[in-house]
């Protein structure tokens, strides 16, 4: 499986997640809570926006990190391949997806449990 495409996909998205983590540090920041500043309202949606933004940042980081296990994979020509059954995970699922760990029939099969 020629790798080369998927490894430069891989990096461009982990750059790409990296510059969106750098841009929302600033709507994680502590909410401030001075009733002289601001109305009740307008803290509850800052409190909101702040929740929204602190799991947008995990979730970019998990991401970040399967991004990374991936490319270790394929350092380690152990790419490709599902963590299940073993078979080759299919290029199309693989472009899609380059972070997939599992074959679409493994995928399934652990959706369903």
């Amino acid at each position: 499986m020629q790798t080369t495409k998927l490894k430069i996909q891989t990096q461009s998205r982990i750059k790409e997640l990296q510059a969106l983590q750098a841009q929302a540090e600033a709507g994680c920041d502590t909410v401030v809570l001075d009733q002289t500043r601001v109305g009740r309202l307008s803290r509850m949606d800052a409190m909101q926006s702040q929740a929204m933004n602190q799991e947008a940042q995990r979730r970019r980081k998990i991401e970040i990190s399967r991004l990374d296990a991936a490319l270790k994979n394929m350092a380690e020509g152990d790419y490709g391949y599902c963590e299940d059954c073993g078979e080759e995970i299919a290029h199309g699922r693989l472009m899609l997806d380059p972070a997939a760990p599992f074959c679409i029939t493994c995928a399934q099969k652990n959706e369903s449990r």
